[in-house]
């Protein structure tokens, strides 16, 4: 899904911790394809977590096993073959 300038994404993120029961969890499942196209970075992610008051309690990873990762012919292949997708389990500080 494309996010103009990450607006929703950091409208998650910044009304994330008034949700959160004290020790509770919020879960973001996230790509990092758009830090390959070079949309964002992620120190901006990093910043943004950290300004919403957050932290990151945990991260789990997994690589894309789509075909679209594997197509050589795709123009996005390289992005797509760099692809991260990960479970960040956000907590507030």
């Amino acid at each position: 899904m494309y996010d103009p300038d990450s607006a929703m994404l950091r409208g998650f993120l910044a009304g994330l911790a008034a949700h959160l029961e004290p020790d509770g969890e919020g879960w973001l499942l996230l790509s990092d394809f758009a830090e390959h196209l070079g949309l964002r970075t992620r120190a901006e992610l990093e910043g943004w977590i950290d300004a919403a008051g957050l932290k990151v309690l945990g991260r789990s990873d997994i690589r894309p096993r789509h075909p679209r990762a594997a197509d050589a012919a795709d123009p996005l292949h390289a992005a797509r073959q760099a692809e991260v997708t990960s479970l960040w389990r956000l907590g507030a500080k």
